[in-house]
């Protein structure tokens, strides 16, 4: 009972942060920008959805092929039409309480494709281990190549959070952050030890067994080749479809190629920290755009397209899989049940 309440007390916070957000985001525009911002979404080039709907697409695809050239490194070969429901129930689940589309998507593909859950997990960590050095790669261009923009910014972050006076109490919460980590490894451990034989401690193992073993995936892919072009393929697409969501407005049209890597690390951040970047993420992409004077009501409105093309494909796409998974699989079971009947 209290599992299912704390996972509902989580997202109604996680949910009302992003309201709250979304109401923050608008009320603080001034009557002038408020005017602008509406206008702008009033004049916007919606048919540019289109062309962002299939480049969004062609990431989620390139998404399910890499994850299923990490499970066929052991020994799986689900069917790719699975892999790609799953991963997109997964995204439509992130809206509802974070984090759950990680271990639904392994739930789901496990139903189907009976590959344990437990070694999914494992390739996810993987995947979000690729994913946020290939976010440090983003940030990393972003500081080379708009140096004299994002690098000034990021010079007054590091004065204002690391050279603050506050510096010693940031520190401190640092080393309590460690020492709590640290003492429940150790109490695990212990507890590995006296009490090896109960149930809590080998189901515990049967998880560690399986992540480790998920984990060791990316060191035996036969493909290293194309999942590393996956990988680029997937932000490749995440900042195609950043730029040319720029030309959806006129006044955001004119941003330079190069701006769209860190627009993308600033949505990047707001999707982490919120379901799906809802309230965040339009916030975020303003500030970003703020670094090349775009105004807050254009940019705010930029941010707030941007955001609903993400979560309108996320939305259909993801409703459409959770309906159609079931019948792809149909004839599936219907073959397993008559070999199973003939069996008898």
């Amino acid at each position: 009972m209290r599992k299912p309440l704390f996972a509902i007390l989580q997202y109604v916070i996680f949910l009302g942060a992003g309201i709250f957000l979304v109401w923050w985001s608008i009320h603080k525009l001034s009557d002038k920008d408020y005017a602008e911002f509406i206008m702008a979404l009033k004049t916007a080039n919606y048919y540019l959805l289109i062309p962002v709907f299939f480049i969004l697409i062609a990431s989620h695809l390139s998404r399910a092929i890499r994850w299923k050239i990490l499970m066929k490194s052991m020994g799986y070969n689900p069917k790719i039409s699975n892999t790609f429901c799953a991963v997109m129930i997964g995204y439509l689940a992130n809206f509802a309480f974070p984090r759950l589309g990680e271990v639904l998507k392994c739930t789901i593909l496990g139903k189907y494709e009976k590959v344990p859950a437990d070694k999914l997990v494992g390739t996810i960590l993987v995947e979000r281990a690729v994913d946020l050095v290939s976010f440090f790669i983003i940030i990393v261009i972003s500081l080379l190549t708009q140096a004299d923009v994002v690098g000034e910014y990021a010079m007054n972050i590091f004065k204002r959070y690391i050279l603050s006076k506050d510096t010693g109490t940031t520190l401190f919460k640092l080393a309590l952050v460690i020492f709590i980590i640290t003492g429940f490894f150790i109490i695990l451990k212990y507890l590995v030890r006296k009490y090896p034989g109960s149930k809590p401690i080998q189901k515990i193992r049967g998880i560690v067994k399986g992540i480790i073993e998920g984990l060791l995936t990316l060191k035996n892919v036969k493909n290293k080749g194309r999942f590393i072009l996956h990988s680029f393929f997937i932000w490749g697409c995440y900042l195609g479809g950043t730029y040319l969501g720029f030309f959806a407005i006129a006044e955001t049209s004119g941003l330079p190629v190069l701006s769209a890597f860190p627009v993308l690390a600033f949505g990047t951040v707001a999707t982490i920290v919120t379901p799906g970047g809802i309230g965040l993420y339009p916030v975020f992409l303003m500030e970003a755009m703020k670094l090349y004077s775009i105004p807050e009501s254009y940019g705010t409105a930029n941010g707030w397209l941007q955001w609903s093309a993400q979560f309108l494909i996320v939305l259909v796409v993801g409703f459409l899989c959770l309906l159609i998974l079931p019948y792809i699989n149909k004839t599936k079971n219907e073959i397993s049940k008559q070999h199973t009947q003939q069996d008898i």
